[in-house]
């Protein structure tokens, strides 16, 4: 274990004896890296360099730290720089086992201008020596291998990305994390890789957890039904469930424990790890490359607690609000209706009295009026419901043509859409049903 103070090998000798060197060596890991032999050779370098140029009567070793990281925020390299900084400086000069556990990017650079600022040496292997950039040559080394040192970080990052998207999404394999609001990690058999299995290395994955899995099947079921966010967090709130972090207390530290959340809710039911398939990186960054990807495994790799025809529902699901008269507003097709223009989601509007769709292909009130536009696309929702009720052949409970036998017409007609894994396709022109994408 790293240790608060620098490591003293010998008392500080008088300055007659030479140079007084403070060793600096980094390793990145702790559970995949030895941190002893992984010292003991970058010490062994310092060690070389310095022979008959003074001694090393300090070290600073941070293990465990990116070299991404800067100086000042690894926890020995901030020291060894405090200590230089002090009025009582002992050190004379800074050695480095090797340039790429110590710089990347222009670490260098910043370091090396605060070591002249301080009277400090700056000692590299690759140099052979104390560093100099008014010599040429110096310079074009300490550039090259500032690109040399960027380039492993990007290379690496790129491997690591690379291997982890097609575990994911080839084996289905659970990469880390806390494991989703409904389940529980459990054993999955020895490593793959041979070398990782001799040392004991074991796979995990998901697990349906009985205390809260049916939670999270009971949420997708009021989704379906058409309730809202706001209500299924009421509801759970009401009944007294545990929240995420009250259910897994030593993986959520981080998080308040008090009750159910709209956006708790709202992620849950926007998991797709709840239809059996593991994912990865969903919250994907800019870059290129894997790490711009989110994946998705290719076929199931732990059971589901809702199925994907259910999830791909519930997405498309827009619950109902009050109007100002105090009236629920109902659209039964919200979500179903796409416009093959701009391929929007047409948005359900009150008009004349009854639910239409209207889609005006992104035009706001910012723009201007006059702008050239396809024309506002209307939907009526009976109109509709009549036709794809005769192309679909749903069946009534009765022949009447009431308000409550329309209404179910429509919710009818919407569960058949749903349950076929379909959604309409509207212009100007008609309608069509289209398969829904899964892949």
């Amino acid at each position: 274990m790293a240790t608060g103070k620098p490591t003293r090998t010998s008392p500080p000798p008088d300055h007659s004896d030479g140079l007084q060197f403070a060793f600096y060596g980094r390793t990145s890991t702790t559970r995949h890296q030895d941190r002893v032999s992984s010292q003991g050779w970058q010490r062994d370098m310092a060690n070389g360099l310095v022979a008959g140029n003074g001694q090393i009567v300090a070290a600073y070793f941070d293990a465990g730290t990116s070299r991404r990281v800067p100086w000042t925020q690894r926890p020995h390299a901030a020291r060894l720089m405090a200590e230089i900084a002090g009025s009582d400086k002992t050190i004379d000069a800074i050695v480095v086992g090797e340039y790429e556990r110590a710089f990347t990017g222009s670490q260098f650079a910043t370091l090396y201008a605060w070591c002249v600022r301080h009277g400090v040496q700056l000692w590299l292997p690759e140099t052979g020596g104390p560093v100099d950039l008014g010599n040429r040559d110096h310079r074009a080394l300490m550039s090259l291998l500032a690109t040399q040192s960027q380039r492993e970080v990007l290379r690496a990052r790129h491997r690591v990305l690379a291997a982890m998207h097609n575990q994911a999404t080839q084996q289905g394999r659970y990469l880390g994390g806390r494991p989703p609001y409904g389940y529980q990690l459990v054993d999955a058999g020895p490593h793959p890789n041979a070398a990782d299995a001799r040392w004991g290395r074991r796979l995990q994955r998901l697990a349906p957890d009985p205390r809260t899995a049916p939670h999270v099947a009971w949420m997708f079921r009021q989704r379906l039904t058409g309730h809202s966010v706001a209500s299924i967090a009421r509801h759970l709130n009401e009944r007294g469930i545990p929240c995420p972090s009250s259910a897994d207390p030593d993986r959520n530290r981080h998080r308040t424990r008090s009750a159910w959340t709209l956006r708790t809710v709202a992620v849950i039911l926007a998991n797709p790890r709840y239809t059996g398939r593991q994912t990865w990186n969903r919250r994907a960054t800019g870059t290129e490359g894997p790490a711009s990807t989110p994946a998705l495994s290719a076929k199931a790799a732990h059971p589901a607690l809702v199925t994907e025809q259910d999830f791909v529902a519930a997405q498309q699901v827009r619950a109902a609000r009050p109007a100002g008269d105090g009236q629920t507003r109902r659209f039964a097709l919200a979500g179903l209706i796409h416009c093959s223009v701009c391929n929007r989601r047409l948005d359900s509007h009150w008009n004349h009295g009854r639910p239409t769709y209207r889609c005006r292909h992104g035009h706001t009130s910012t723009q201007r009026a006059n702008q050239t536009r396809p024309k506002t696309l209307y939907i009526r929702e009976d109109r509709l419901v009549d036709e794809i009720h005769v192309r679909l052949g749903v069946q009534d409970c009765d022949g009447h043509a009431t308000l409550e036998s329309a209404r179910t017409r429509s919710s009818r007609v919407a569960t058949a859409i749903r349950g076929s894994g379909q959604f309409i396709v509207c212009d100007s022109a008609g309608w069509r049903l289209q398969e829904i994408d899964s892949s």
